[in-house]
């Protein structure tokens, strides 16, 4: 892949800007931190999920600095009295930005993650994380070799009773995991595809990136076009599916349970603008037995041990037998990291140096599993997985499912 297109120089368009003391009141905390001492947050992509995650320039030792969205619109209402720009990288090359919250359409995640990185920044990223296997792993390696923080947008993790599900089953307390049940919600079909005129204030080809150019229609660039459409991601099964997934490996080692084979059924829509896979239908035999089915319907992860189950959801939790639900989680049984507030778990990691709760390893591992899925849809035969080598094992049409190309001049 090529390089990321060179930047602007830093005298042509950052302006100095002197610090603003907000003080913070999250989690009843009114202390206020020296400027020094506080994160600076730039905002990539202030549009959907954007409005949400900017709170985390809110969150105590944490200020809102910079805002970036191809948008101006988006931006202009955003930013306030704080700087704003169309271009991610101007925003990464100011002084002032320590950390980058990206809530951009999917097909950005993983690039601008990269970019964030090698400019020295942490990134809470929004899920899911990229659109292909080969981006995630880049995206891994990349953050590891620079040393960032990075969260991911998995806020289900700072949910008391998922971390207790997850205890319950990592300690052993529905004995040997057996069986794994995962539904999100499902995609859908539509989209017009008459071209039209983009937005006055959109720059529409820094919208598109590294994604394939094509004419502008009305459902394009926003919800649920961003995340139906083929080119910007691969609809639910990453979109939504990332947060059952995320429960299912924390709480089990998905990638220990050895080598496994996907195969099952999904439905590519071939009217309208949406082309993401929809109904799909998965099933994961790992090397160990565990078994995996993967289906679209709602939002749940149940763990199906010899000695009980599990079943996690962001509105709560159930089990069987009922007595799992008060169990004490003792001194000696497995504690997961403890985040009561996403953000603030994640400006904590910047200034710890301490991995966030919803750390880039696992982000990787539940993505691969959404990922995989739409291979094995695509290609219409089982697939086989190395989790040890990180590897398709032969069937070289699906190898070259691992990456996309990108439209010149970008890449990682």
């Amino acid at each position: 892949m090529s390089p990321l297109p060179d930047k602007p120089t830093r005298r042509e368009f950052v302006a100095a800007t002197a610090p603003l003391v907000v003080a913070s009141t999250v989690l009843g905390s009114k202390a206020k931190a020296a400027p020094s001492e506080r994160v600076g947050i730039g905002h990539i992509g202030c549009g959907g999920r954007g409005g949400a995650i900017n709170r985390v320039g809110g969150c105590r030792n944490a200020q809102s600095v910079a805002y970036c969205d191809p948008y101006k619109s988006r931006r202009d209402r955003a930013r306030g009295t704080k700087p704003g720009t169309a271009d991610f990288r101007e925003l990464l090359a100011r002084d002032d930005v320590d950390a980058v919250t990206v809530a951009t359409p999917d097909h950005w995640h993983v690039p601008i993650a990269v970019a964030a990185a090698k400019a020295g920044k942490d990134m809470y990223v929004e899920k899911p994380l990229g659109t292909c296997i080969t981006e995630d792993l880049i995206c891994r390696d990349t953050i590891r070799r620079y040393g960032r923080m990075f969260q991911y947008g998995t806020q289900q993790r700072s949910s008391r009773h998922c971390r207790f599900g997850c205890e319950l089953v990592r300690s052993g307390y529905i004995g040997e995991v057996k069986a794994i049940e995962v539904v999100a919600p499902n995609g859908g079909r539509g989209g017009s595809v008459t071209p039209c005129d983009p937005p006055a204030d959109l720059d529409y080809n820094l919208w598109i990136g590294p994604a394939p150019m094509v004419p502008y229609t009305r459902d394009r660039c926003k919800t649920p076009g961003t995340y139906f459409i083929y080119d910007y991601s691969i609809g639910f099964l990453g979109g939504w599916g990332a947060h059952p997934l995320d429960i299912m490996v924390w709480g089990y080692d998905i990638h220990k349970a050895g080598a496994c084979e996907v195969s099952g059924t999904g439905v590519i829509p071939d009217e309208g603008l949406y082309d993401a896979v929809i109904n799909w239908d998965l099933n994961f035999k790992f090397a160990n037995g565990l078994k995996l089915h993967f289906t679209p319907g709602g939002d749940f992860t149940k763990f199906i041990g010899t000695e009980g189950w599990v079943g996690i959801r962001r509105g709560g939790i159930d089990a069987h037998p009922k007595s799992l639900l008060k169990q004490r989680i003792g001194p000696n049984d497995v504690h997961l990291v403890e985040s009561r507030h996403h953000g603030q778990n994640f400006v904590d990691s910047c200034i710890s140096r301490k991995d966030p709760v919803s750390f880039i390893d696992d982000a990787v591992r539940s993505d691969l599993i959404s990922l995989l899925s739409d291979i094995a849809v695509r290609t219409g035969r089982p697939i086989r997985w190395d989790w040890e080598k990180e590897a398709l094992l032969g069937d070289p049409a699906a190898q070259r499912m691992l990456a996309r190309p990108y439209r010149a001049p970008w890449g990682l």
